[in-house]
């Protein structure tokens, strides 16, 4: 099948793919980079406009390497998953620091760098640099899954190992670039996860899960994430016209973005306890504080768990004698600073510059 597979599905690319994409045909491997990293887990529509903001604001990995990293993650909120922002920053200092800021050409080179697995190096080393790697992305996974009928988990390691070894198979090596585009965009338009357009695919007559009424149940999969739910209370103290805002620092979620002065719980609690409870009541004692509002509930979906909770307004009548790492900020000047996407969808709604406090 591999021939007729391959053959067939670079006639269909060269023919009838009309799948658009902002990046195909990019050569360089820092935009291709930088393309994957801003793609994992968002939407193509909403990735655009940021790789266009980072290109314009760093040209060059060096450009990456060298900004200052509150920049760095100012241009990138909003698109979550802030370890990729970490990643991209320490990759680009690497690779500015070891190769003297020019990318690294080889795939072994590449896939060490902090941040890229096997198929994002298999993306940057073949379309760049037309090296033999196939990608194995969600959509190849499915594309070959249904092809060959594999029913194992495509998330177990057994299932993970045949895919990737048939997939190394079907990859044209003459041109491993222009092939990976067609496999992802043949499974993004034609071998869709729901309603695939089955009659429209040159794989018909030789699709196992096509001819056994297996489509709707493959690609398997085995794990099944447990997601727990985060309740965080947020409590926006203000002082005239500043606020309280710090930087997080543990290892958790939203690392280096900012946040408000938080309470965490593992249950929702009720409006008596929001407005008056031990962890804030020394701001009312200390500085003759007074909730101004209790806004809506907000909640964020995440990989793995669900962030929910509210925002509590709170003005003082003194400075707040908050220790470290809060800082005093001008609430006409939030907006300059990084929060992760559960914080400024507040501040949207809130005019950004808390102007109703």
């Amino acid at each position: 099948m591999k021939p007729d597979f391959t053959k067939k599905l670079l006639a269909w690319n060269s023919n009838q793919n009309q799948r658009s994409m902002p990046w195909k045909g990019e050569k360089d491997p820092y935009r291709i980079w930088l393309s994957e990293i801003i793609l994992q887990q968002t939407r193509v529509e909403q990735g655009w406009d940021y790789y266009l903001s980072f290109i314009n604001a760093f040209p060059a990995v060096k450009d990456l390497a060298t900004a200052p990293e509150a920049k760095v993650f100012k241009l990138w909120e909003g698109l979550g998953y802030y370890s990729r922002c970490r990643n991209l920053i320490a990759t680009a200092k690497l690779i500015n620091e070891k190769y003297n800021g020019i990318f690294p050409s080889s795939y072994e080179a590449i896939i060490n760098l902090k941040g890229i697995g096997p198929y994002t190096a298999a993306a940057i080393a073949s379309f760049a640099f037309n090296l033999p790697y196939a990608v194995v992305d969600g959509n190849v996974l499915r594309v070959i899954a249904r092809i060959y009928g594999i029913d194992k988990p495509v998330d177990s390691p057994q299932g993970r190992k045949l895919l990737n070894e048939i997939a190394g198979t079907l990859l044209d090596k003459r041109s491993p670039g222009i092939y990976n585009q067609a496999i992802m965009d043949f499974g993004a338009v034609i071998c869709k996860p729901k309603a695939p357009l089955c009659q429209n695919c040159f794989m018909k007559n030789c699709c196992v899960a096509f001819n056994q009424g297996l489509v709707d149940r493959l690609p398997v999969k085995e794990k099944k994430i447990n997601k727990k739910t985060r309740w965080f209370y947020y409590y926006v103290v203000r002082y005239n016209t500043s606020v309280y805002i710090k930087e997080r620092q543990d290892r958790d979620i939203w690392r280096h973005l900012n946040e408000f002065f938080l309470l965490e719980r593992t249950e929702r609690m009720k409006e008596s306890e929001i407005i008056m409870n031990e962890t804030i009541k020394p701001f009312f004692e200390k500085y003759g504080a007074r909730v101004m509002a209790v806004s809506k509930l907000y909640s964020q979906q995440l990989t793995h768990q669900t962030i929910r909770g509210q925002f509590i307004e709170i003005s003082c009548q003194k400075p707040a004698a908050m220790d470290e790492p809060f800082r005093k900020v001008a609430a006409r000047d939030l907006a300059r600073h990084a929060f992760p996407k559960f914080i400024t969808t507040y501040l949207q709604e809130k005019n950004v510059n808390l102007s109703q406090l």
